[in-house]
């Protein structure tokens, strides 16, 4: 009966310990699996926080070459990984918004053709200078020469010269949306002077239509007060007190004062 009971208790603790070996260590993959997701959401999100705000291939991870297809695509893959409803990281609505807002610019011809621009221009400025190195150097300007441009569009695709655009891009980026500030800013401050200015002249006009209205208010009584001057102006009123007339001493009679008649 003991034994009967030890090999009860034997297969129990198998049973456990075969329990324990399976189903712990799919807790543990599971759990692993949660935490990598978490972290590798975070890490694509602070990717996303963290690029050059101006470029929106950068926000997409594409080259300057992607067709308005990969942008998509690019976007549906990782608008996914940031998604508000699946990653509870509380920028994640802002790496969200980040992403639409890289999609809309590269899927709109103007903004597109603008970024692009700046690219061929960065592109542009970079080859010019590189053109002027190799002219020092003999072997590499020999070897261009040689094989007609091939020498050029080789190193166009190295990790090298794609480092130097992209920082190139950003330089002229910078420099263009520094200069369309300070434009905003003067216009902003144009437009300040002018609306100044015309609140100035309307409160003149105003004060101006003020003074004539009250001017011709009291037109009547202007011209009322005119006619009354010019009928009696001249003849004292009853009951108006009159100055004395002005007397001259006659040499003759020193006691006789004779009256002087008005002109």
């Amino acid at each position: 009966m003991f034994q009967c009971f030890y090999l009860i208790d034997s297969l129990n603790f198998l049973i456990i310990i075969f329990v324990y070996l399976i189903y712990f260590p799919l807790k543990l993959i599971q759990l692993n699996s949660f935490f990598l997701g978490i972290f590798f959401c975070l890490y694509v999100q602070q990717g996303i926080l963290s690029c050059f705000k101006l470029n929106p291939f950068e926000y997409l991870k594409l080259p300057f070459d992607a067709t308005p297809e990969e942008v998509k695509r690019q976007y549906r893959k990782l608008s996914l990984l940031v998604h508000p409803d699946k990653c509870k990281h509380p920028q994640s609505k802002e790496a969200f918004a980040a992403l639409a807002k890289a999609q809309q610019l590269l899927l709109d011809e103007q903004e597109r053709g603008y970024i692009l621009s700046q690219v061929n221009a960065a592109k542009e400025e970079l080859l010019a200078k590189r053109k002027k190195h190799l002219k020092k150097d003999t072997a590499s300007k020999i070897k261009s020469l040689v094989e007609e441009g091939k020498y050029e569009q080789q190193y166009e695709r190295t990790e090298e010269f794609k480092q130097e655009l992209k920082l190139k891009v950003r330089e002229i980026l910078t420099d263009q949306e520094w200069r369309r500030r300070k434009m905003q800013m003067r216009i902003s401050e144009e437009e300040g002077r002018l609306k100044k200015d015309e609140e100035e002249t309307k409160e003149m006009w105003k004060k101006k239509r003020e003074h004539e209205e009250q001017w011709e208010g009291t037109r009547e009584q202007r011209v009322s007060s005119w006619r009354d001057f010019m009928k009696g102006g001249k003849k004292a009123k009853k009951g108006e007190t009159r100055p004395p007339k002005l007397k001259t001493e006659d040499p003759n009679k020193s006691y006789v004062q004779r009256p002087v008649k008005r002109g």
